[in-house]
């Protein structure tokens, strides 16, 4: 089953990296990524810490904070 999650960011912006905490659309656990937020749009696959499945995050920033990040199954 895959499934679209929504999350907000956590605003601890060091040289334009930010982490968030997103959830794995396969086995459902969250862990902590790092975005670039210098890039207003990217798409981008990242392996789950966990189960080791890939997930597609699409993410849109300000050019200095996280706006968004959706995460998906790499199937979707």
């Amino acid at each position: 089953m895959s499934a679209t999650k929504w999350f907000s960011a956590d605003y601890e912006n060091m040289n334009g990296l930010q982490s968030t905490q997103i959830q794995c659309p396969y086995c459902w656990e969250t862990f902590e990524t790092t975005v670039d937020c210098s890039v207003p749009e990217q798409t981008y696959t990242e392996d789950c810490y966990v189960c080791c499945r890939p997930i597609v995050l699409q993410v849109v920033t300000d050019g200095e904070n996280i706006v968004c990040v959706q995460v998906s199954a790499e199937n979707q």
